[in-house]
């Protein structure tokens, strides 16, 4: 046998064994603990393109599931004349679609873009935004969590690309993958439904640092350090919503809602001409972390405790009051936490000449009223980061728990 041939039996081993396995700025440093993924082993590129995730289960994925490098984030609206009829049969199309492609198989009428490629740690989620329940005679069964977000003095928003009766995520570690997932779930639309917005975005790819560390945003911060993490002891309590009777969540949950939560989407944009001005020091104190490697500026590691009330010679306060870490910080928010998993985009030059880049912010939790919207609130009144960032579009959708076999997404709210 040919070292060519061992090389490329090892290669094969190698793809095999791990298909087996499977797989806000708003808050920009956000409310919420370390990222989902830092615990998760480094990826070899061999095997990017055979990981998996499933589409049935309590929760859908794209949740809890590791934050891919492609995404498409895009949003419906059902056309004059559909109703639940045509949302439940188009539910029933989009959840078929989903299933086959995170398997790694075809969709209807194929494009063949995404042919040679295994799933590639594809999810696709879907959830309903407030003016779905009433295009499909549901507003009884809205949740009040789904009530409009507050307006905040931060806000640019662009209605045109904001809110939607139906929402997609879709993330994948493969570009063409993700694109695949994105024309498929399109066309898939059908007659039903027409596309309202559309943005991608981008992380980091696996496997191109020394070891798992949390992503980095296009203003060079670690984001995501305080995410809540599966093994905390509340982390289901503050993303998940749970079943009737568990005598736990918030109040007017539907029981349709039942593992699901619900999902904030913000298109932030940097100013990253201004905050490429500032030096080093500036920034990181407009943040209260290291730019290096996440650590509080009051000292230790990317997951040392903030020490609030730490002063210098000087005495003033270490991570200064109005720094984004200190204004986001849990403990600073009555416990409030929410689950980040964003995407950076970049879209080119904007009108006025500057980078139309930033992050398109996705944060989960059970109850946006208690998750997102306080520490909103207060970031809204003295963060240092908002000088340099604005919300140029909005939107809130709830997530139902997963389908089952034989399920589709959204079955219980949608079958009479």
């Amino acid at each position: 046998m040919s070292d060519n041939e061992i090389s490329r039996r090892r290669l094969l081993g190698t793809v095999g064994a791990a298909g087996a396995t499977g797989l806000a700025l708003g808050a920009v440093g956000g409310a919420a603990g370390h990222a989902v993924t830092a615990a998760d082993p480094a990826t070899a590129l061999a095997t990017v393109g055979s990981t998996g995730e499933s589409f049935h289960g309590e929760h859908q994925s794209g949740i809890t599931s590791p934050m891919q490098s492609h995404g498409h984030l895009v949003a419906f609206d059902l056309v004059a004349g559909a109703g639940r009829r045509e949302a439940a049969a188009l539910m029933r199309r989009w959840s078929a679609t989903a299933a086959r492609l995170m398997a790694g198989e075809p969709a209807d009428d194929d494009t063949g873009v995404a042919l040679d490629a295994g799933p590639s740690s594809l999810t696709i989620t879907f959830g309903f935004g407030r003016t779905f329940f009433d295009r499909t005679g549901l507003a009884a069964q809205r949740p009040v969590q789904l009530d409009p977000l507050p307006a905040f003095s931060g806000d640019r928003l662009d209605p045109r690309r904001s809110e939607g009766d139906l929402w997609v995520q879709i993330g994948a570690n493969d570009a063409l993958v993700a694109f695949h997932a994105l024309r498929a779930v399109q066309k898939a639309a059908g007659a039903a439904a027409r596309t309202r917005w559309q943005m991608t975005g981008f992380n980091r790819s696996p496997g191109v640092t020394a070891q798992p560390m949390t992503s980095r945003n296009l203003m060079g911060q670690i984001d995501g350090t305080r995410n809540p993490k599966p093994s905390d002891h509340d982390f289901d309590r503050r993303v998940f919503v749970p079943a009737a009777g568990s005598g736990s969540g918030s109040p007017g949950q539907p029981a349709w809602m039942a593992g699901g939560s619900y999902a904030v989407v913000r298109r932030i944009r940097m100013l990253l001409d201004d905050w490429e001005k500032l030096n080093l020091r500036d920034q990181e104190l407009v943040i209260g972390r290291r730019k290096s490697d996440g650590a509080p500026l009051t000292g230790g590691g990317e997951t040392t405790e903030l020490d609030l009330d730490r002063t210098g010679p000087d005495g003033s306060l270490v991570v200064p009051a109005n720094a984004h870490a200190r204004i986001s910080a849990p403990e600073q928010n009555a416990g409030a936490a929410m689950l980040r998993r964003p995407f950076s985009y970049h879209d080119g030059m904007a009108a006025d000449g500057t980078p139309d880049a930033g992050l398109l912010f996705v944060c989960w939790q059970a109850d946006p009223l208690r998750g997102f919207v306080p520490v909103q609130r207060k970031l809204d009144r003295g963060d240092a980061l908002s000088t340099f960032i604005r919300h140029e579009a909005s939107g809130l959708f709830a997530v139902p728990g997963g389908a089952e076999k034989g399920e589709y997404v959204g079955e219980r709210l949608l079958e009479p």
